[in-house]
C-alpha cells in the first residue's frame, strides 16, 4: 500500500513520462452499497489476507508506522519540486459512516501536514462529505472553498448512481471534483445528473472524468458506445477525460471491412476458441446471438483479458488530467 500502478494517480512529466502515485489507507474495511461493488477487489483482498472482515464488521486502523509514510512522501515531493498524488483509500471509504470519526480527524490532520501531496479522495458515499469535512475545532484550518491539495471524487457506474451521487459531490466546494466511471456498467448523461434546484451544468463543475471497464473474475462487459459518449460529453464541456482500460472485454474490430466481410468475420469469431458475447445499450448481456431479442441492437465483444484489451479508444489513448499546473509545487 505505497507506490501504485493505478494510472490515474500518476504525475505527468514534461518529457512524456509519469511519476507513479501512491495509495494510502487510513483504515481497511467497507460495506457494499451499489452494483459497482459486486466484484470488489478490496473485498477479495480482505478474504485472502484475513486482515479485516468485510461488510458491517468493525473497520481496522492501519499502523502508526504506515501513517508516517505520507510525511516522507511530502518531504521528497518538496525537495524535488514536483507534486505527487495519493489515492485515499483503495481498501476503504474515507466517508464511511461506520469508520471511527477520530480516525478521520487524524486523516485530515495528516493531509494538512502534507501540502505537496494531492490527495484524491474517492467515495461511493458523497452524501456524507459535507458532514465529515475537517472541523476547525480540532485545530486544522477551515475547509472554506476547499483545501488546495484535496480532490474529491465519487464513483458513478450507471445513470442511476450518477443521478444519486453527482449532486451531492457538486454541493461540496473543492479544488478538483472528479468522477470515476469504473466499472462503467451503463450509459451516463452527466448533464442530466447535474441538474438539481438552483444549479445548472455551467455552475456545477466536474473537473475530471475517469472511465474504465471491469476486470477480474466475473467481469461485466462495457458497451463501447457508453465510453465514446462520455468522451464526447467531456470534449463538449472542456473536461479532461481519462480512459483507463477496456477491462476483460473489448469491442470486436472488423478492420473497416464491408458488411458482407464483417458478417463472415463474426461467424469466425463465434466459432473460434475465444469468448464472444453481445452487449446492448441498456446493459443487457448475452452469450449467444440467438438469445438477443429481435430488433434489439447489440454489439459484438470478446473476452481477451485486461492486458490484451488494453486502453486504446478509436485508435488512441485518452489520458488527460486536470490542469497541469496542479502538478507543480
Amino acid at each position: 500500500m505505497a507506490k501504485t500502478k493505478i494510472e490515474w494517480t500518476a504525475t505527468p512529466m514534461p518529457d512524456g513520462s509519469a511519476l507513479p502515485g501512491y495509495t494510502f489507507n487510513p483504515w481497511t474495511g467497507c460495506t457494499k452499497v451499489s452494483p459497482a461493488c459486486d466484484h470488489c477487489y478490496a473485498e477479495a483482498w480482505a478474504k485472502r489476507s484475513g486482515t479485516v472482515q468485510w461488510g458491517n464488521s468493525p473497520r481496522r486502523r492501519t499502523t502508526e508506522t504506515y501513517w508516517r509514510q505520507p510525511l516522507k512522501w511530502n518531504r521528497e515531493a518538496a525537495a524535488a519540486g514536483r507534486r505527487r498524488r495519493v489515492f485515499c483509500a483503495s481498501l476503504a471509504d474515507v466517508f464511511d459512516n461506520r469508520a471511527d470519526s477520530v480516525w478521520r480527524c487524524d486523516l485530515w490532520d495528516l493531509i494538512a501536514q502534507t501540502p505537496h501531496l494531492d490527495w484524491l479522495l474517492l467515495t461511493k458515499r458523497p452524501q456524507n462529505i459535507l458532514s465529515m469535512l475537517p472541523d476547525p475545532e480540532t485545530g486544522v484550518k477551515p475547509w472554506g472553498r476547499g483545501w488546495p491539495n484535496v480532490w474529491l471524487g465519487t464513483t458513478v457506474e450507471n445513470q442511476e448512481e450518477a443521478v444519486r451521487r453527482i449532486p451531492h459531490l457538486c454541493k461540496v466546494p473543492a479544488a478538483v471534483r472528479f468522477l470515476s466511471c469504473e466499472p462503467l456498467l451503463g450509459p451516463i448523461d452527466i448533464r442530466s445528473a447535474c441538474e438539481f434546484p438552483g444549479r445548472d451544468y455551467g455552475e456545477v463543475v466536474i473537473d475530471w472524468v475517469i472511465c474504465g471497464g471491469e476486470s477480474g473474475p466475473g467481469a461485466r462487459p462495457m458497451h463501447p458506445d457508453w465510453t465514446r459518449n462520455l468522451r464526447d460529453q467531456c470534449d463538449a464541456a472542456g473536461v479532461p477525460f481519462f480512459f483507463k482500460q477496456w477491462g476483460e472485454w473489448r469491442e470486436f474490430d472488423n478492420g473497416g471491412a464491408t458488411e458482407e466481410v464483417y458478417d463472415e468475420a463474426i461467424d469466425r469469431v463465434l466459432a473460434a476458441a475465444v469468448r464472444p458475447a453481445f452487449v446492448t445499450q441498456d446493459a443487457r448481456f448475452f452469450q449467444n446471438s440467438d438469445d438477443v431479442p429481435i430488433d434489439t441492437p447489440a454489439r459484438l465483444i470478446e473476452r481477451v483479458g485486461k492486458k490484451a484489451a488494453g486502453a486504446m479508444l478509436d485508435g488512441r489513448e485518452h489520458r488527460a488530467f486536470p490542469d497541469q499546473h496542479l502538478s507543480s509545487v
